[in-house]
Order: C-alpha cells, then sequence, then structure tokens
C-alpha cells in the first residue's frame, strides 16, 4: 500500500511540474503515474549501473555528476514514454532537482501522518 502512494505522490509531482516548467509536458495523470512507474524502474535497474561506471567523475567533481545521471534517466524515460516529453538537458536537470525537491517534500508529509 505505501509502494502504490509513493507511486501516486511521485506521479503528482510530475503532473505539477509539467505544467509548472515550459520545457516538460505530460499528457494527463495517468501519462503521470506511467512516468512515476517508468522512472521507478530505471532508478531501480539503469541508475546504480551508471552510478558504478561514473564513479570516478562523481568522486572528482564531489557528487555533482549524480545530477547529470539523473538528467540522463529522465532523458531516457522521454524516449521511452510516448505521452512524456523534456526539451532538453538543462530542462532535464531541473526537471530533475525539482522532482527531488517535491518528492522530498511529499515524503515528509507521508511521515508525519505515521506518528
Amino acid at each position: 500500500m505505501n509502494l502504490i502512494l509513493r507511486l501516486l505522490l511521485n506521479a503528482l509531482a510530475v503532473f505539477i511540474l509539467a505544467h509548472i516548467l515550459t520545457g516538460v509536458t505530460v499528457d494527463g495523470y495517468l501519462g503521470a503515474i506511467i512516468v512515476a512507474v517508468v522512472l521507478a524502474i530505471l532508478n531501480l535497474l539503469v541508475k546504480p549501473i551508471l552510478v558504478i561506471l561514473t564513479l570516478p567523475a562523481t568522486i572528482i567533481t564531489l557528487g555533482l555528476f549524480l545530477l547529470v545521471i539523473n538528467a540522463l534517466i529522465i532523458l531516457l524515460a522521454d524516449k521511452l514514454i510516448d505521452g512524456f516529453g523534456v526539451s532538453g538537458f538543462w530542462t532535464a536537470i531541473l526537471f530533475s532537482i525539482l522532482l527531488s525537491i517535491l518528492q522530498s517534500l511529499f515524503q515528509s508529509f507521508l511521515k508525519d501522518d505515521k506518528k
């Protein structure tokens, strides 16, 4: 149940950001749910491989290269999903940063409900 709630909150964050950022488009709330699921799968399967392969660059940049990895994951999701679009690399980085912030806010609301 907690996983479904997290996916729905992530989909809400994607939907909100798609309406705020001009370079990001998503086709409705169902499209946002699909984007949230695909991003979760890509973060589970692809991101660890990219982190290991780019570990030297991540260490040299003191972890800032992880922003590039997150942007690449979002651009990959853009290629995989027809109803989701990101206009460029810098938009993907901004989308990644704002998505992380919104996800953190939503997760903090979930933790407050449990207490």
